[in-house]
Order: structure tokens, then sequence, then C-alpha cells
């Protein structure tokens, strides 16, 4: 077996598959599926779907903090005005949840690569 030629393989299957929702199987039989999003000489960069009730790793988030309305208030009175106005504004304000995590994986460690519907 020619690992540099398998190698080259797994790199060009990952280049053809970019912006791609595929299922990547490791050496040591885990599958997982996500968009490839980047690719350079060692690494394969995956953006993997968040499930329902997994965390998100987002640095940002406040417990005690309603992020649809900032702090529970608006512009104007506590209560009142316009969502996303007056205080409030803070690292991660306004952005919607996060949907992916970014998983890096390495291109030696990769055995296939196959493409998914996205529906």
């Amino acid at each position: 077996m020619n690992m540099n030629n398998d190698y080259n393989d797994i790199y060009e299957l990952c280049k053809s598959h970019m912006h791609s929702y595929v299922l990547a199987e490791m050496v040591d039989g885990t599958k997982v599926d996500g968009i490839v999003t980047g690719l350079d000489n060692e690494y394969v960069y995956i953006a993997v779907p968040i499930g329902n009730g997994e965390p998100t790793h987002d640095h940002h988030h406040h417990h005690d903090k309603d992020h649809r309305f900032g702090y529970g208030f608006g512009y104007g009175y506590p209560g009142y005005g316009y969502p996303g106005y007056g205080p409030g504004y803070g690292p991660g304000y306004g952005r919607p949840p996060r949907r992916f995590n970014r998983l890096v994986l390495p291109l030696a460690a990769l055995t296939a690569l196959s493409v998914l519907p996205w529906y």
C-alpha cells in the first residue's frame, strides 16, 4: 500500500468536495458528517451540525440575559420600546444561535469521504 498515493487521493477528494455536505470516515472507524469548509496540506476543516441538546461552546453566552431582547428591555423604558436597541450591546449580542461547530481532521487519519444529500 502506497501511503503517498492514498494521501494524495484523500486530499484531492476533499478538494473536489469543498463546500459539500459529506460523510468522513476515519481509520479508527469514527464517522463524521458535515460541510467541508477548508483544506490545507495536513488538515481538512469541517463544519459539523450541532444537534438538539448539544453544547454550542459559545464563549459569549450569558445565562442571565434574554438574547432576543438584550437585557430584557429595549430602547426607552424597561419592558417597552424596540427589541435590540439601547442597553444590551456586548459580545454575542444580536447574533443568531450557532448551528455548527468547527472540526479539524488530519488528512492522514481519513480513509473515505462521500457526499451526502443535504435535504
